[in-house]
């Protein structure tokens, strides 16, 4: 079994979800008293937070770059961040680093694509929704159409999830006005929805909707499950 990487913290609340899903896959495959071998190291997201909506992305780059480097130096065989719009920052991270790195969007992708989906709708950060290091890698590796909600609606996911989903806030309205953004969405022509933020699976699930989910905190750990037992016994 590998030892799995983890560059958590942004927010605790979803790295949890990830430790979690992590260690019951393993369990699930390998049964008895199985766990996963994990290295984390999880950040301060107060520090992060604010750089991100200072739009200082270097900074924050250098931060997840050391952390990044002393999960390696722990013995991981490979990185996952346990967040999407940090994904922003792979490339940077990448060259600091020798072992590779398990992209949320490509794991994501290859369900989709496995699926027939070819138009699908991407809620997430303001950052994920609007830049193109996210959607643009689903459309140009993989040729699927991502389509994003309005500007007003992309404002009200944006404050939910720093609002409310990171500090572990459920608030019933906020999940009425996802479900209709959601809705919104697929009327536009997706043909399923992206959880492209690893906390808003805390606030819809599939059970909410006839709208098919892609929560992406799930798929990117089920993948570095398989990843991790890939020549296991």
């Amino acid at each position: 079994m590998k030892t799995i990487g983890l560059l958590g913290g942004m927010s605790w609340e979803s790295t949890a979800s990830y430790y979690k899903a992590i260690n019951q896959g393993v369990k699930s495959k390998l049964g008895g008293l199985h766990s996963a071998k994990i290295c984390l190291y999880s950040v301060d997201f107060d520090e992060i937070e604010k750089l991100q909506h200072q739009g200082n992305w270097s900074e924050t780059a250098k931060i997840l770059t050391k952390a990044a480097k002393s999960v390696e130096k722990g013995g991981a065989d490979f990185l996952m961040i346990c967040t999407n719009t940090m994904h922003k920052l792979v490339p940077e991270i990448e060259s600091a680093i020798t072992i590779p790195i398990l992209h949320i969007a490509d794991a994501t992708a290859e369900l989709l694509v496995r699926n027939n989906v070819t138009k699908v709708g991407l809620l997430g950060t303001r950052f994920t929704m609007e830049q193109d290091f996210y959607k643009g890698r689903i459309t140009d590796k993989f040729n699927i159409e991502v389509i994003v909600p309005t500007k007003e609606d992309q404002t009200k996911v944006h404050d939910v999830i720093y609002n409310e989903l990171c500090q572990g806030i459920i608030n019933q309205d906020s999940k009425k006005q996802y479900l209709d953004i959601i809705n919104r969405l697929y009327a536009e022509g997706a043909q399923a929805i992206i959880l492209g933020c690893t906390e808003i699976a805390l606030l819809v699930q599939q059970s909410d909707t006839k709208v098919i989910l892609y929560d992406t905190t799930a798929i990117h750990a089920n993948r570095g499950v398989e990843y991790a037992l890939l020549g296991s016994n």
